[in-house]
């Protein structure tokens, strides 16, 4: 288990964490999401120990995290946001060179080497010079350097930014597959969709303070409507928008009317009235909670400023 408790952490321009307390359970893949300098960085960084809390306490299956923790660093994993390898050597040099910082012996980083190789898709181009992959490729090999040392945690910052649609889908499946096989997985992202995707557990954080956490049936729960049903603005809609008012609150947008239902009225009895009315259906949408919805609820900006 990793326990973060009441963490301040603060720089000369900006207080990054504020009295942070989390709880993440053993082989659980667990998701840090908020907009760009929220806070995720410096909590990866803290986790990892390369930097230590102005307040508080860091314990990671028990032992207290610092800088000076070598033996507990060894059964972590790093994926960092910026890509962290040697363009002008091979995949497999590379592997090699940070299989040296463990002290792994010869044979077994061999097959360790070969292993994480194929797991991440790169074995054929394993001869290749770094500089010749393309961003995902780079990713995935930032992957396969992070497990080398067969660690119990894994620790993912952002580690999709600037991949193709394809290459995310291969490292989602890659993580998701070392979660299954027990790894403990914390994945930081400012993109809602990766954490519903990937995330049996969210904190939303914001400003270096925790907002919200749960699953994410719980996190939408916490917004006051369960659905919205979207109007596109035409002539009827406009004309017939009044005669609504009786299924919930109606907001007024530039191209549409947005509809937040009252507890206990059946969506039938709406659909029902639009049709009286001569509404076609092409013009209603019926959007469910998001984590999206929930951030902008909370914090009233948009999740990837």
């Amino acid at each position: 288990m990793i326990q973060i408790k009441n963490i301040t952490k603060s720089f000369p321009s900006v207080v990054a964490l504020n009295d942070v307390s989390l709880e993440i359970q053993d082989r659980s893949f667990y998701g840090l999401l908020g907009p760009n300098g929220a806070g995720k960085t410096t909590m990866m960084n803290l986790l990892i120990g390369y930097l230590q809390p102005d307040k508080g306490e860091l314990l990671i299956g028990g032992q207290k995290q610092t800088p000076e923790n070598l033996n507990l660093r060894k059964n972590i994993g790093f994926v960092p946001q910026t890509i962290a390898l040697y363009d002008d050597v091979s995949a497999q040099t590379n592997l090699e060179i940070f299989g040296s910082f463990f002290d792994i012996k010869t044979n077994i980083l061999k097959e360790r080497i070969d292993e994480q190789l194929n797991a991440v898709g790169l074995f054929e181009r394993r001869k290749d010079l770094v500089k010749t992959y393309s961003g995902g490729m780079k990713r995935r090999l930032n992957i396969a350097a992070s497990m080398l040392h067969n660690p119990e945690y894994l620790l993912c910052d952002e580690p999709t930014v600037g991949v193709d649609p394809q290459s995310r889908n291969a490292i989602f499946d890659l993580l998701q597959k070392l979660n299954s096989e027990g790894k403990t997985i914390i994945y930081t992202t400012h993109y809602m969709e990766e954490a519903e995707r990937l995330c049996d557990k969210i904190a939303i954080i914001d400003s270096g303070k925790i907002i919200a956490e749960g699953t994410l049936g719980e996190l939408v729960e916490k917004l006051p409507y369960d659905e919205a049903i979207i109007i596109t603005k035409n002539k009827q809609t406009i004309q017939h928008r009044n005669s609504l008012n009786d299924f919930g609150v109606i907001l007024d947008h530039d191209d549409h009317f947005e509809l937040k239902p009252n507890n206990g009225i059946p969506l039938s009895k709406f659909f029902e009235k639009i049709e009286h009315l001569g509404i076609g259906y092409q013009s209603v949408e019926l959007h469910k909670p998001t984590l999206e919805a929930l951030f902008l609820h909370l914090t009233g900006r948009t999740l990837r400023d």
